[in-house]
C-alpha cells in the first residue's frame, strides 16, 4: 500500500483476500485437508515403522544372547564328556575299588551331561523363538515402511495437484492414499 490512499494488489494478495472473503475454492481446500490428514497418518505409520524396527533389533540381540548361553552350555557338556572319557579309561586301566570309583564318576558325568544337554537345548529353543519374533517385527517394519512410502507419494502428488489444479491427479492422490492406508491396516493386523 502506498501513501495517499492508493493501494496496489499483487495477484497472490487478491487470491488470499478472495479466499478469506468467499471461503476459498473447494479444490484447494480438499487438497490441503487431504495433505494434512495424510501427513498426520504418515507420521503415525513412520513411528510404528521405527518402533517395530527397534523391536526387531532388540529381539535379535536377545536371540544372540541365548545362542551364546547355549554355546556355553555345549562347551560345558563337551568338558564333561572329556572327563567322562578319562573316567572310562580309568575303569579300563585300574582294578578294584579305584575302578569302582571311576565307574561312579562315569555315571555322575552321564547324569550331569543329560542335565547340561537339556539346558543347552532349551536355550537354543529360546534363541530360535527370539529369532522368529525378530523376523516377525521386521516383516511389520517393512509393512509400515511401505504404507509410509505410499502416503509420502500421495503427499507429493497432492502438491503437484495443487499447483497444476488437475482433478485427475487428485484422484491418483486418493488411490495412493488408499494403498497406504490398506498397507497400514495390514501392518496393524500383523499380516
Amino acid at each position: 500500500m502506498s501513501g495517499g490512499g492508493f493501494h496496489v494488489h499483487g495477484p497472490h494478495d487478491h487470491e488470499v483476500e478472495h479466499a478469506a472473503q468467499h471461503g476459498g475454492d473447494s479444490f484447494s481446500s480438499k487438497v490441503a485437508l487431504t495433505t494434512a490428514i495424510l501427513a498426520t497418518v504418515g507420521a503415525l505409520f513412520a513411528y510404528m515403522g521405527g518402533a517395530t524396527q527397534a523391536n526387531a533389533s532388540l529381539y535379535k540381540n536377545n536371540a544372540a544372547i541365548k545362542k551364546t548361553e547355549a554355546s556355553n552350555q555345549w562347551n560345558y557338556y563337551q568338558a564333561k564328556s572329556s572327563k567322562q572319557n578319562l573316567a572310562e579309561m580309568g575303569v579300563q586301566l585300574v582294578e578294584g575299588a579305584r575302578a569302582e570309583g571311576f565307574r561312579a564318576e562315569v555315571e555322575r558325568y552321564k547324569k550331569e551331561k543329560a542335565e547340561i544337554k537339556a539346558a543347552a537345548e532349551a536355550l537354543e529353543a529360546e534363541s530360535t523363538d527370539w529369532d522368529r519374533k525378530s523376523d516377525g517385527q521386521m516383516h511389520l517394519h517393512h509393512r509400515w515402511a511401505q504404507a509410509t512410502t505410499a502416503l509420502q507419494i500421495a503427499i507429493a502428488l497432492s502438491a503437484i495437484a495443487l499447483i497444476t489444479r488437475k482433478t485427475w491427479l487428485q484422484k491418483v492422490v486418493y488411490g495412493f492414499s488408499a494403498v497406504g492406508l490398506a498397507l497400514g491396516i495390514l501392518a496393524l493386523l500383523h499380516v
